[in-house]
């Protein structure tokens, strides 16, 4: 076993020595690496290896992928890989294939060097560091055979990161013991899911179905054996786990942190889009319940029932319900069975009456505030190659709905100079909105939908609907990208002789996180000897429902595969859920100092 103490005395040979066979035939990493030295975390050290990789030029990063064997290859068959290589791919059971698997991997093979011209890189230990099956190998090396030349080069690095990440927890004996805690709870999650998607793999939970129930119920179980003081089942199905402040400070009106996020899905979703923000402080909980130690503060964890409005169009429910925002008109709302919200409540268990639900509104006064962890849902944070970020806004939008008109003609008869087309001119908006919004920050905007009615392909477009989505970080930047795209479209639809109209359909405030939690939050990264990235977060979320009632502050966890959500493919690895817990921990030592 080797030690950080031990490591940071080396000189520059000893410390490169220390550090052989963590990247595969590449001292130079280490070498570079060494300047940075002392390393006050484990995860101080990953990032220097890392960024000393970054830092290498195009040439040395290739040298460092083609370093590399192939799995399965020639290398392994004729017994010349490394030590650490040939574990790793026994472990994987490469060394095992049947003869139809192993046909496949060197086709695999033979297809990716020649259209890449770099073995197939990938951490077959996987994110749990158990290591991945044969199937679920050739399934990834299938996909990633599809991806642009670019971005597979940059998920061949990373996955070089992460077999380094695995070989340096064995050789320093470091274990991510939180995060294979919060990722093992997250795959039993995973397990219900609803009839026509469990029979296909999928994840589907979606509000008060018997999955979403079962997951309830899972969480209920864990919570208590965590160590929480009491859990329960809400009005609207809020899982809600409550571990209490030290009894003297109870007795003195102690606060509580509010903390959580939601455990309902989306249809054919990843496993850790919200799950993962009431998982990471369960862990937290636990390990406090399990020391004995009691702040001055109490932890409420709630897993919101719904968030996704997937059964009903009633997003946000879970968390409207505890800011007082419960629309009493959702409870009429029929599903696409007919089932109406009153009734799927009553079915489970649940009063289904206003009065239940409007009782369960928090009084801000005994709160401290309202903490999220999320994974990203985007690439930032895994093309930085960082885990944790600090959200500094959760985006305001605005949407609306149009339609331009124009003429239909004849497509072989109509000159170009004399057409009416509506498609046109919006596609000249969706070419100005992509420029306006890049030019603008942290904006976004998008025309999600674009459709020409009854359209031929021998017809110019007379017609054409579309939508627009935009959003940034302050409600001030969004209402300028938006009043300057409105008026671009009045433009383009002049100088095209046509006609418009625009509905605005939702109008969502931005929510600045609040100072002090975000800087609670900022230093608790920086004491794991991480870098602090502060990013805003684009995707709506139930902190930004909290924050009508509490200051409001979120920490976003790095995504695998690019940063996918919403997507079976999305994935978060055991370290980084591990890395996500300490940072809790951290934030509720510095709110404990407070």
């Amino acid at each position: 076993m080797a030690s950080l103490h031990e490591l940071n005395a080396a000189d520059r040979e000893g410390f490169v020595k220390m550090l052989d066979g963590i990247y595969e035939h590449s001292p130079w990493i280490a070498e570079r690496a060494y300047d940075k030295k002392p390393f006050s975390t484990l995860a101080q050290l990953k990032l220097a290896l890392v960024a000393a990789v970054r830092r290498a030029t195009k040439e040395e990063q290739l040298g460092l992928v083609r370093a590399h064997p192939e799995l399965a290859g020639k290398a392994a068959i004729d017994g010349k890989l490394t030590a650490e290589s040939t574990g790793e791919q026994s472990r994987a059971g490469l060394t095992h294939c049947t003869p139809q698997e192993f046909e496949r991997l060197q086709q695999l093979n033979a297809d990716y060097n020649a259209r890449f011209g770099f073995p197939f890189l990938l951490a077959v230990r996987g994110p749990r560091g158990l290591g991945l099956s044969r199937t679920a190998i050739i399934e990834t090396f299938a996909r990633r055979l599809r991806n642009h030349p670019a971005d597979e080069f940059g998920e061949a690095l990373r996955n070089i990161h992460r077999i380094a990440e695995i070989r340096l927890n064995d050789r320093f004996e470091q274990m991510p013991s939180f995060g294979r805690d919060v990722w093992d709870w997250a795959e039993q999650l995973a397990v219900h899911s609803e009839p026509g998607f469990a029979e296909q793999h999928q994840l589907t939970a979606t509000y008060l179905t018997a999955a979403h129930r079962a997951a309830a119920a899972d969480l209920m179980q864990w919570m208590r054996v965590c160590g929480f003081d009491s859990v329960t089942l809400d009005a609207v199905g809020n899982v809600v786990g409550r571990y209490e402040a030290d009894p003297q400070e109870v007795a003195r009106g102690a606060k509580t942190l509010l903390t959580g996020s939601h455990y309902d899905t989306v249809r054919n979703a990843g496993k850790y889009d919200g799950r993962l923000g009431i998982l990471v402080p369960m862990a937290a909980v636990q390990s406090l319940a399990e020391a004995g130690i009691r702040l001055k503060f109490g932890i409420e964890v709630v897993g919101f029932a719904e968030e996704e409005g997937q059964r009903y169009k009633a997003t946000f429910l879970g968390s409207s319900a505890l800011t007082g925002h419960f629309d009493p008109a959702w409870l009429e709302q029929a599903d696409a069975d007919g089932i109406t919200m009153r009734e799927a409540m009553r079915s489970a268990g649940l009063p289904g009456e206003l009065g239940a639900i409007e009782a369960i509104k928090r009084d801000p006064s005994g709160y401290l505030g309202f903490v999220e962890v999320h994974i990203e849902q985007g690439p930032v944070l895994t093309e930085l190659d960082l885990p944790l970020g600090v959200v500094t806004s959760i985006n305001g939008s605005v949407r609306y709905v149009g339609e331009v008109i124009g003429v239909a003609s004849h497509a072989g008869t109509t000159p170009m100079g004399r057409r009416r087309d509506a498609a046109c001119a919006v596609a000249e908006l969706a070419l100005y909105l992509e420029q306006r919004a890049a030019a603008d920050g942290d904006s976004v905007g998008t025309i999600g939908m674009l459709e020409v009615p009854q359209g031929s392909i021998n017809v110019v477009p007379g017609r054409c609907r579309f939508s627009l989505d935009i959003r940034a970080p302050h409600n001030e930047q969004r209402d300028r990208v938006a009043q300057d795209t409105l008026a671009e479209l009045q433009r383009i639809c002049e100088a095209r002789g046509l006609q418009v109209t625009i509905e605005e359909t939702m109008r969502a405030a931005a929510a600045p996180c609040a100072p002090d939690l975000k800087r609670r939050w900022a230093q608790a990264v920086a004491d794991l000897g991480l870098p602090v990235h502060e990013l805003p977060s684009g995707a709506g979320h139930d902190a930004m429902k909290l924050h009508e009632l509490l200051p409001q502050a979120m920490l976003f966890v790095r995504g695998g595969n690019g940063g996918i959500s919403h997507n079976p493919l999305e994935a978060v690895n055991d370290d980084d859920a591990d890395l996500a817990v300490q940072a809790f921990l951290r934030l509720l030592d510095t709110l404990d100092d407070a």
